[in-house]
């Protein structure tokens, strides 16, 4: 224990990460560095600071990282039509290795020799974390209390409290949530509560972000993304940067609905979790992005990076983003999308988005002469199909033969 003098704290200022803050400062006799990430969660962060100091922290930092997180997290993630397991975009996970990445580098800043995290034992985030952490510096120890303390439950973190005297803000009946929530500009979850029971129906009132589908409004919205090398540049010709485009599609698309998925995951760990999301403006731009893939990707490019998509979702799912693997996979999906760059046109109406247009200039690879029904003009040799077709059927007819 003697051996840690300063430990960097992944910190919310919540009931969990003060428990963490004292049982830190108790169990090793050690300095606590505070970390706050705002990525756009919605919440005011200053009362995490003052609580902070309240405590007998000197080094409390609270990072702006929502510009990081969309532009060199989540739109990489976007430029493989990345889904986990068929519905997840990987709202929490992809958060993860953003969080790693400054705890490391706080901890380089600060001369600490651990950084501490609040995820328990049973879920996919301590190894996100800590994955990462030996990635990027694997002189750094981890603390993970969850692991290793006797605090099983809320009421004895509650009594923790009292007996150290950690002031925790007391809701009245009926005003917290019964959910685990975690929520950034990519999404909102969440876990717990009668979610845990997968056949009972979420309580309407748990959605925060959506307006439910049969109360959209009655009127379709057309909006128009613009997109350059793969990433969306612009909402209906107005230009935004990453965080403010993120957060604008939020608002339009979960006004009309969009966005809410209800599954049950593998977790990494081995067991099965039902989890709740909304991912509005993500919903969206993955709908999107895919229409203007489809007009200015190769086929068997695009073909490709669907076969490896999978693969590249799990690892971000599993917490491997800094993995040499991911790495790898990264750069060939970046070098695909050189050339993906134009505009969708897409519908919301209540719940659902369509595409109903797309747009890529010299960009496009559709050619209007090559697949009209009218006279094309000597484009196409339609007497072309007539060989392509015999030597693709060489191998069947031969394996036909062999079996008669």
């Amino acid at each position: 224990m003697s051996e840690i003098d300063k430990v960097v704290l992944a910190y919310s200022g919540g009931l969990d990460t003060s428990v963490i803050l004292r049982w830190l400062q108790e169990t090793y006799q050690c300095e606590v560095v505070t970390y706050t990430a705002d990525l756009g969660q919605g919440e005011e962060l200053e009362p995490a600071r003052l609580k902070a100091s309240q405590m007998g922290v000197k080094e409390i930092v609270i990072d702006d990282v929502r510009e990081e997180f969309v532009r060199d997290f989540v739109f990489p993630m976007f430029r493989a039509n990345t889904l986990y397991e068929g519905e997840y975009l990987l709202g929490t996970s992809i958060a993860r290795p953003l969080i790693a990445k400054r705890l490391v580098e706080v901890a380089q800043a600060t001369s600490s020799d651990a950084v501490a995290h609040g995820a328990t034992g049973k879920g996919n985030d301590q190894v996100r974390f800590e994955l990462g952490v030996a990635a990027l510096d694997p002189s750094i120890r981890v603390i993970a209390p969850w692991r290793t303390w006797d605090l099983n439950s809320r009421e004895s973190l509650m009594a923790f409290c009292e007996q150290h005297q950690i002031k925790v803000e007391q809701k009245r009946e009926g005003e917290k949530s019964p959910y685990s929530m975690d929520a950034n500009l990519l999404h909102i979850s969440y876990e717990g509560g009668q979610l845990e029971d997968p056949s009972l129906e979420p309580e309407p009132r748990m959605w925060l972000w959506t307006t439910a589908p049969e109360a959209a409004p009655d009127d379709a919205q057309i909006l128009s993304i613009d997109f350059v090398a793969g990433d969306p540049v612009a909402v209906d010709g107005v230009a935004m940067s990453a965080a403010a485009l993120l957060e604008h599609l939020n608002k339009v698309a979960g006004a009309h609905g969009i966005g809410r998925v209800d599954i049950v995951e593998n977790r990494y760990v081995g067991m099965k979790a039902r989890g709740c999301y909304e991912t509005p403006g993500g919903t969206v731009l993955l709908k999107a992005h895919r229409a203007i893939e489809s007009i200015t990707l190769d086929r068997e490019l695009g073909h490709l990076k669907d076969e490896l998509m999978p693969r590249y979702a799990k690892l971000i799912y599993n917490g491997y983003w800094w993995s040499p693997e991911r790495r790898a996979l990264q750069a060939l999906i970046d070098l695909s999308q050189e050339d993906v760059s134009g505009r969708v046109f897409l519908k919301l109406y209540k719940g659902s988005v369509s595409v109903v247009g797309r747009e890529a200039g010299k960009n496009s690879l559709y050619d209007g002469n090559l697949v009209t029904f009218e006279d094309d003009a000597g484009a196409y040799d339609q007497k072309d199909a007539e060989g392509f077709i015999r030597l693709n059927a060489l191998r069947l007819k031969m394996d036909q033969q062999r079996r008669s």
